[in-house]
This record gives structure tokens, sequence and C-alpha cells, in this order.
């Protein structure tokens, strides 16, 4: 099997990525973010079977150089590093271009040296902005409705230009709102379920009318995978999506009555984003990874949700539910 590289092992979808990849054989290399705990994020989670089969690099995708020395003897990588969080975009948007931007030109750059045989780039829907259309497709238009969705549309495009211009084995994966264990309290599942279960009664949410299309993560991981595992996808873009959307507050209604009846939402205007910068509908066209690939999805939204809730039920510790994370 292949010894493949997963940047952002250590976040929520890079270490479900982990875990499947070596499921399924492959030898995999994970890079995480360097800290001086040695901290290797929801990698310390996994199980020792799994772990046994990881080799562990700690860097900084923003360190070309460490990214070359991470990329050295892989056959591919899955490029999932990122700053993601669109608030804390609004703040500090330079990191975001360092990150996402710079970080995404090291991959390729290496890549692009070392003969790496494919590279898959994470995208996000969010770079789609407010549906013009739906089900979105990947011809739909990109609207940089956020800086964060604006360096993400600025690697995407580079990742095409490798491809293009050299012939690079690139592959966009572009997934929709993902949803599951290890999720941080910024996306807004896990921040109404763990308000849910810490007890709270009024439970603060932003705007409650944008519609969202949500992948339970194990479907994502799949879909890298299927990805990787087709010649047709180099070259393409290629949505994972359900096409299904629900809006958040229907979300937070059914949440409610499966965890406490007696809350109730609240509008906290902190959460609120911008006017112009909310992504008011998302809707993704699956089509494209359907006809590429073997790809289907495994989970609905209800077995999901239950299975989100059961880990951030034994899991609370991890989550600081009196403080908004952006």
């Amino acid at each position: 099997m292949s010894k493949v590289l997963v940047t952002g092992s250590d976040g929520f979808i890079g270490s479900h990525l982990v875990e499947e990849l070596v499921k399924k054989g492959y030898e995999v290399k994970a890079f995480v973010y360097y800290n001086s705990f040695n901290n290797w994020g929801w990698l310390d989670t996994l199980s020792k079977d799994i772990m046994d089969h990881v080799e562990v690099f700690a860097g900084d995708v923003r360190d070309p150089n460490g990214v070359r020395e991470a990329m050295k003897g892989c056959d591919a990588v899955f490029h999932l590093a990122a700053l993601i969080a669109i608030p804390f975009s609004y703040h500090s948007p330079d990191a975001y271009v360092d990150t996402n931007i710079k970080g995404t030109l090291n991959i390729l750059q290496a890549a692009r040296d070392l003969g790496t045989k494919r590279v898959l780039v994470t995208s996000t829907s969010e770079v789609y902005g407010t549906a013009q259309y739906v089900p979105i497709d990947e011809k739909h238009p990109y609207q940089g409705q956020s800086p964060y969705s604006a360096t993400k549309i600025g690697a995407d495009r580079l990742a095409e230009s490798f491809y293009r211009s050299f012939d690079l084995p690139v592959t966009i994966v572009r997934p929709f709102n993902t949803f599951g264990p290890r999720q941080s309290a910024r996306a807004v599942i896990p921040t109404i379920i763990t308000q849910l279960l810490a007890g709270k009664e009024e439970i603060k949410l932003g705007s409650l009318t944008p519609t969202r299309d949500f992948n339970y993560v194990k479907d994502t991981a799949h879909g890298f995978i299927a990805m990787y595992e087709s010649d047709k996808t180099i070259g393409q873009e290629i949505n994972i999506a359900t096409q299904q959307e629900i809006s958040i507050g229907q979300l937070a209604e059914e949440l409610i009555r499966q965890i406490n009846p007696n809350a109730r939402i609240i509008c906290d205007e902190d959460r609120l984003r911008p006017e112009k910068s909310e992504v008011n509908r998302l809707l993704g066209c699956n089509k494209k990874i359907l006809e590429l690939t073997d790809w289907k999805q495994q989970y609905t939204f209800e077995q999901g949700l239950a299975e989100t809730i059961e880990f951030l039920r034994h899991n609370m510790d991890k989550y600081k539910v009196d403080i908004y994370n952006i």
C-alpha cells in the first residue's frame, strides 16, 4: 500500500482520515502542529492499535523546509492543515493568508520538487458563498464572503495552477459542512450540543435562518480516500455533499427536543456574522463525486447526530461551554 502524509492530522477531520487510512492498510505519516507540550491533538485519543501504524511528524505548514522534510518518501499528501474558524478570520486575516495560502504553496512546491504522485488539497463549501443556485455544483461562482473563504479560494486556485502549469497530479477536495466526534466548539453542532448537555436553559446562537448541507465526518474521510483511489479525479475539484439541507434553527430545535426540551434559543449578537459576510444557503451537488469515485453516503444525518451526542456526552471536560469559541 502507498505511504501517505496527512497534514492537519491532529485536527478534527484529519484525525478521522488518519484512522480510516490505517484501517484500509495505508502506511500513514501524520503531520501535526509543533508545540512544546508534544501534544498531538486528537491523535492522542486514538487507540494504540491505530497509532502503532502511524509515524508522527511535528512541524508547521508555514515552514517550507519542514514541509519538504515531512513529504520525503511519501507517495501522496492529503493536505488538510488550515486555519478554519470564520469569526477568527475577521480578527486575524494575516494568519489565514500565511497558513492557508502560503502553507498550501509549500505543499505544492515540495510535491513538484519531490515528484509526489498525488496531492489532495482540502477546500471548503465556503468558497461558494451564499448559493446563487442550488444544488451548488463545482461550476458555481466563487465568493470571498470572509477572509477565511478568500484564502481558501486563493489556495484552490494555486493548486489548480500547479496542475495546469506543471502537470502536478492535484485533486481539490471540497467538503460541505462536516460534523461529528472531535469537532471543536467553534462549529455550530457541538456548540448547541455542549450547551444542552451542560444543562443550559438558554442556548446562545447567531443567525438561525442559514441552511447547511451537513456531512458526517466518517463520510467526509471516506470521500478523501475515494478520490485518492480514483485516477479520474486528478485535475478535478469535487464536492463532498449529501444534497440535503437543514436550517440552523431547525437543527437547534431538533437537538433541544432530543436532549433538553425545556431549553430555548436566544440570539447572541457576538455570534452574528456581518450581514454581507453571512452565507445564507449551502446545498451541495454530489453528482461529480458519485460519477468519478465509488463514494456513497454511509451515515444518515440522524445517525451522525446520535454518535456526536454520545461522544460529547463523554468528553464534556474538553469543552469550555461558558466561553464563545471563535
